[in-house]
């Protein structure tokens, strides 16, 4: 959720500039999507400061849960009251161009470090927002995090390099291994073409041939900074149901989630 920027003013310097996309506009979506259940992940625009995405938590406790963003400053008490307030995860940003981070105020793995005995502790789990042509490079420190570690967007990588890239079938081992998870969102962030992005199937289905049961799907509602046209969540809906079977849609959608950000069972 972004804003309203009046209440809540985004980081200074960040690396984009949003609309307000307040709780009440989410709360919408997830009515228009069917979605008795939403996750809010803290998004760079507003650095450390979680403000915005804590009020919303506090605002809608049944129906939503938070990813948070935070390091070596939080503490154990902190940490607690996040998880009061319906948190279950903090984000690690590792995504890259030319080796260089990609947006600013991302907090890293490095500085999550510290806090894995208390989010593991807690029952949470970390957010990578990484291109997964990196994930090899990263299979050390991946296999020291005590807890689970969900890939954002499919790996984030563009469709043209295939899913015989090494770095997507780190990711595939992973998934089979039951060490990572994946949202399978974001499929124009791979750069496939709207409306029916028929690139990005491939690594939907090797994704979900990999571990259906390690998969959650996303909206990634309001689309911040995209490379092309903004697209519409139910056209996602829609496509990731086009490309599931009713089993897997139900793990995806509904069971997995669950069990990942801690909902009561229905």
């Amino acid at each position: 959720v972004f804003g309203p920027a009046a209440r809540f003013p985004y980081a200074e310097p960040r690396s984009y500039t949003p609309d307000d996309a307040p709780l009440e506009s989410y709360l919408a979506l997830l009515d228009r999507l069917g979605c008795e259940r939403g996750v809010l992940v803290q998004p760079s625009a507003y650095g450390r400061d979680n403000g915005a995405m804590l009020d919303a938590l506090a605002r809608a406790p049944k129906r939503l849960r938070g990813v948070a963003v935070g390091g070596a400053e939080l503490t154990a008490t902190t940490l607690k009251q996040w998880h009061a307030a319906g948190v279950r995860a903090l984000r690690a940003n590792e995504f890259r161009r030319d080796g260089k981070p990609y947006y600013q105020n991302g907090v890293t793995l490095k500085d999550i470090e510290p806090l894995l005995p208390l989010i593991a502790e807690l029952g949470w789990h970390v957010q990578l927002w990484v291109d997964a042509r990196d994930l090899p490079d990263m299979a050390e420190v991946l296999a020291r995090i005590p807890v689970p570690v969900v890939v954002d967007h499919m790996g984030r990588m563009e469709h043209r390099h295939g899913t015989s890239h090494p770095g997507f079938q780190a990711l595939l081992r992973g998934l089979g291994e039951g060490r990572l998870w994946a949202k399978v969102s974001g499929t124009y962030r791979l750069g496939a073409t709207p409306p029916d992005y028929v690139e990005a199937r491939p690594f939907h289905d090797a994704l979900v041939a990999a571990n259906p049961q390690n998969l959650v799907w996303g909206s990634d509602w309001p689309h911040p900074r995209p490379e092309g046209p903004v697209p519409d969540a139910k056209r996602l809906l829609d496509v990731f149901c086009d490309w599931t079977s009713a089993d897997n849609r139900q793990a995806i959608l509904s069971d997995n989630p669950a069990r990942l950000y801690d909902f009561p069972r229905a």
